[in-house]
C-alpha cells in the first residue's frame, strides 16, 4: 500500500508539512528574483548604466547560473539538498545587502554573478526536494510548489510597489525583503525532508514510478541513445519559455517606466500582473493537463503569450501593458511544469539536461533584451521576447508528450494548494 493510500491523516499531515517547507524555498527564490529586478530601473540610475550595461549586469547573473552546473553534483553530494537549499536561501539574501551597497558598476557585476551560482545551487536543491516528495507520498505537487515561486514574485513586486511609495532608498527596500527572507528560510528549516530521502529520491526519479532498481540504469542508456532528437526539443522549449519569463519579470518595470510612462508607484505592477497571473495558471494546471494533454496546454498557452504581448507591444499604455503581460504570465507558466515532467520520462540525465537550459534561460535571456533594446529600443527587445514564446509554441508540436495522465496522479485544483491537502 502507498504512504498514502491508507488515508491516515498522519500521513496527510506530515506531507502538507513537508510541502509548505519547500514551497518556502520556491517562493523565497522567486521573492528573492523579483525583488532586485524590480530595482533595476533604481540600479540603473545610481550607477549611471545604459541599457546594454544593464543588459550585462543581468547576463553576470545567467553566467554565474553557468558556472553552477558543475558545482550542483559536487555541493548535493557534500551538504545533501537540504543543507545545500538552506545555505542557498541564506547566501541569496545577504547578496541584497551587497547589491544596495555596491559602489560602482563592476562590484555589481560581481554580486550579481554570485547571485547566478547561489540561484543554481537553489534552483537544483529545492527540486530534488519537491521531487522526493512527491515520489515519498505518490502525490504531484511539483506545479503547486512552481506557482508558489511566482506567488514569491508577486509579492516582492507589491512590497516594491508600496516601498518605492514610501522611500527611494533601494538599502531600506532591501533590508525590508532580507528580514522576509530570513524568515522563510527559518520556516523552511523546520520542514524540509532529510537528505536521505531526498538522495532516495534523485536516484528514483530516473524510471517510472513503480519500475525496479535496477532497471534505471539500462533505461538511462537506452534514452539517450533513442530520444536524443525529443530531449534536444525539450531543451529549447524549456529555455526559450524561461527566457519569457525571466525577460519579462527583469524587464516589464522599465517598460512599464519608459515606455508606457506609468508612475513610479504603478511601474512595477508589471511583475505583479505577470506573477499573480502565473500563480493562478499554477494552481490550476494539473486539471488543464489531465483535461486537455501536457501538448495542449503547452501550446495554447505559449500561443496566448505571444499574442498577448504583441498586442501590448502594439497597442501602448499601461492599460494595454498590463492586459498583455497578464496574457503572458497565464500562457507562458504551465510550460516548465509540462515540460520538466516530460523530461523526467526520460532519464534523470535528460532532466538535469532540461534543467539547466531552463536556468540558463530564466537568466541569460533578459541580457539579450537588453543588447536589442541598446541596438533598437525596448519595443523591440520585448518583441524577442514575443518570438521566444512562439519557438515555444513550435516545439510544443514536436515533443512526444503523455497526453492522459494517469488518473491517480491528477489532483484537484483545490486540494492541490499547499496546505489545503494534497500536492
Amino acid at each position: 500500500m502507498s504512504p498514502v493510500s491508507d488515508g491516515v491523516s498522519g500521513t496527510s499531515g506530515a506531507f502538507r508539512r513537508h510541502q509548505w517547507a519547500i514551497a518556502a524555498l520556491f517562493c523565497s527564490l522567486g521573492f528573492q528574483y523579483a525583488t532586485w529586478a524590480s530595482r533595476i530601473p533604481a540600479l540603473k540610475d545610481d550607477l549611471g548604466l545604459t541599457a546594454a550595461e544593464v543588459g550585462f549586469l543581468l547576463m553576470a547573473a545567467g553566467i554565474g547560473a553557468v558556472i553552477s552546473f558543475p558545482l550542483v553534483n559536487p555541493l548535493m553530494t557534500r551538504f545533501g539538498s537540504r543543507r545545500l537549499a538552506l545555505l542557498s536561501a541564506l547566501g541569496l539574501t545577504l547578496l541584497l545587502f551587497a547589491l544596495a551597497a555596491a559602489p560602482n558598476y563592476p562590484v555589481a557585476l560581481l554580486v550579481l554573478g554570485v547571485d547566478g551560482v547561489l540561484v543554481g545551487c537553489l534552483n537544483v536543491a529545492m527540486n530534488a526536494q519537491g521531487a522526493a516528495l512527491e515520489a515519498r507520498f505518490e502525490r504531484t505537487t511539483m506545479a503547486r510548489l512552481h506557482a508558489t515561486f511566482s506567488g514569491g514574485s508577486l509579492l516582492a513586486a507589491l512590497l516594491a510597489s508600496r516601498m518605492n511609495a514610501m522611500t527611494s532608498s533601494v538599502s531600506a527596500h532591501f533590508a525590508v525583503a532580507a528580514v522576509l527572507l530570513l524568515l522563510f528560510c527559518v520556516y523552511a528549516r523546520t520542514g524540509l525532508l532529510t537528505d536521505d530521502a531526498s538522495e532516495q529520491q534523485t536516484s528514483e526519479q530516473t524510471s517510472q514510478k513503480k519500475e525496479e532498481e535496477n532497471e534505471k540504469a539500462k533505461e538511462k542508456k537506452k534514452q539517450w541513445s533513442m530520444p536524443s532528437g525529443v530531449v534536444l526539443w525539450m531543451c529549447v522549449a524549456m529555455a526559450f519559455g524561461t527566457v519569457t519569463e525571466g525577460a519579462m519579470n527583469d524587464w516589464s518595470t522599465l517598460y512599464m517606466q519608459e515606455v508606457a510612462d506609468a508612475s513610479h508607484q504603478l511601474a512595477p505592477l508589471g511583475i505583479a500582473v505577470i506573477s499573480a497571473m502565473m500563480v493562478l495558471a499554477r494552481i490550476f494546471a494539473d486539471g488543464w493537463r489531465g483535461r486537455f494533454g501536457d501538448g495542449r496546454v503547452v501550446v495554447a498557452g505559449s500561443a496566448l503569450a505571444t499574442a498577448g504581448l504583441a498586442f501590448a507591444l502594439l497597442g501602448g499604455g499601461v492599460v494595454t501593458a498590463l492586459t498583455g503581460f497578464a496574457c503572458v504570465g497565464l500562457g507562458i507558466a504551465a510550460v516548465t511544469p509540462c515540460v520538466y515532467v516530460a523530461a523526467a520520462r526520460q532519464g534523470s540525465d535528460a532532466l538535469a539536461l532540461v534543467a539547466a537550459m531552463g536556468t540558463t534561460g530564466l537568466l541569460a535571456g533578459p541580457p539579450l533584451i537588453g543588447f536589442v533594446a541598446n541596438a533598437t529600443s525596448l519595443v523591440w527587445g520585448l518583441g524577442v521576447v514575443a518570438g521566444a514564446a512562439a519557438v515555444v509554441c513550435l516545439c510544443g508540436t514536436r515533443i512526444r508528450w503523455r497526453d492522459v495522465p494517469e488518473e491517480s496522479s491528477v489532483t484537484s485544483p483545490v486540494e492541490a494548494v499547499p496546505g489545503s491537502g494534497t500536492g
